[in-house]
C-alpha cells in the first residue's frame, strides 16, 4: 500500500468510513460454501465494500440468489465473472459471450457493480480477463483436464484463447485512467505467474498456461493500482513486485482448506490510514 500522505486529496479521502473486503472462488455449489455466506453477519459490514472476483457459480439462478445475499450485508458489491460463470455445457445458451452477457445484465438487475467505484479519491477498477498461454504452452494432459475447453464455446471469430483474452481486455480500456490518488484494481485471472508461490513444485505447474494474462499487467501498470486483487489459482498469496501489492484469498472448495482461508480478508480500512494521517501531524506539530 502506498504511503498514507500519498492517499490525500483535496475533497478529503473518502466521504465515510469505509473498509474494503476481497473473496473469490466463493463455489456456491457446494452447500458447507453457501452455509458460510448465510452464516455472514447482516449488520457488520452495512459500510463496506466487497471486491468478488469470480468463480461464484455456472448456474445463473444460483448466481443471482448468492448475489442478493451479499448484498443484504454489505454496502456494495464489486464483481468480476470468473471462467465458471461462463461454462455453459448443460444451460441455455448457445455461446460464452452470450452467457456473459447473460451474467452482466444480472448484475445490473440486482444492483452489483461491475464498473469503476470511487469514493473520495479511492477508486477501484474490475479487470476482465482470459488467459492466453503467456504463462507457458498447453500440452495434452491441459487439453484433457481442463474444463474450459470443453465447458466454454465461442463462436467462430475467437478461434483462439489469445482472441478471447483481446476481447476482455478491450473491455477494460475505458477505466485505464483515473486522477485518484488510490487505485485498487481487482481481476479473476493472474496478472504474471510470478504471484504464484515459488514453493510450488514443477510437476504442479501443469495449469500455470491457463492461470491468466502478462498483458492484464500492462493495464494495472497504467492504471498504477497500490493493490491489485486477483483470483483463479485457490492458492492464496500475499506479495509485493514492483510497488504493487497482489493478493490472492479464494474461497475454494471444502477439500482445499490446506490451501484457502475461507474467510474475507480486508485490503484496506480509511479509518487506518486516517489513525496513521493523524499521528503524522501530532509529530509534525510537537
Amino acid at each position: 500500500m502506498r504511503a498514507a500522505n500519498d492517499i490525500l486529496c483535496h475533497s478529503g479521502i473518502v466521504k465515510s468510513p469505509m473498509k474494503v473486503f476481497a473473496v473469490s472462488d466463493l463455489h456456491a455449489d457446494y452447500r458447507e460454501n453457501l452455509d458460510w455466506i448465510d452464516s455472514l453477519a447482516r449488520d457488520r459490514y452495512r459500510e463496506d465494500v466487497l471486491l468478488l472476483a469470480g468463480d461464484v457459480t455456472d448456474e445463473l439462478r444460483l448466481l443471482g440468489s448468492t448475489l442478493r445475499a451479499l448484498k443484504s450485508r454489505f454496502a456494495e458489491i464489486l464483481f468480476v465473472p470468473g471462467n465458471h460463470e461462463l461454462w455453459i455445457d448443460g444451460g441455455d445458451f448457445s455461446c460464452s459471450l452470450e452467457k456473459f452477457d447473460g451474467v452482466m445484465s444480472l448484475c445490473s438487475h440486482e444492483g452489483i457493480r461491475t464498473g469503476v467505484y470511487t469514493q473520495g479519491c479511492v477508486s477501484i477498477v474490475p479487470l476482465l480477463g482470459w488467459y492466453d498461454f503467456s504463462f507457458g504452452q498447453s500440452d495434452a494432459f491441459l487439453q484433457r483436464a481442463w474444463r474450459n475447453f470443453w465447458a466454454c464455446r465461442w463462436s467462430a471469430e475467437f478461434d483462439l484463447e489469445a482472441k478471447i483474452c483481446d476481447f476482455f481486455l478491450r473491455q477494460n480500456d475505458r477505466y485505464l485512467s483515473t486522477d485518484d490518488a488510490h487505485v485498487i484494481s481487482f481481476s479473476h485471472f493472474l496478472p504474471r505467474f510470478e504471484v504464484m508461490p515459488t514453493a510450488i513444485p514443477e510437476n504442479r505447474r501443469k495449469v500455470y498456461p491457463v492461470l491468466g494474462s502478462a498483458r492484464l499487467d500492462h493495464q494495472i501498470r497504467k492504471l498504477q493500482s497500490a493493490i491489485h486483487v486477483y483470483r483463479h489459482s485457490h492458492i492464496n498469496q500475499a506479495i509485493e513486485i514492483d510497488g504493487i501489492r497482489y493478493l490472492n484469498n479464494a474461497f475454494a472448495s471444502p477439500k482445499e482448506a490446506r490451501i484457502a482461508r475461507e474467510k474475507l480478508i480486508c485490503i484496506f480500512d480509511t479509518e487506518a490510514v486516517l489513525s496513521v494521517l493523524a499521528g503524522e501531524n501530532r509529530r509534525e506539530s510537537a
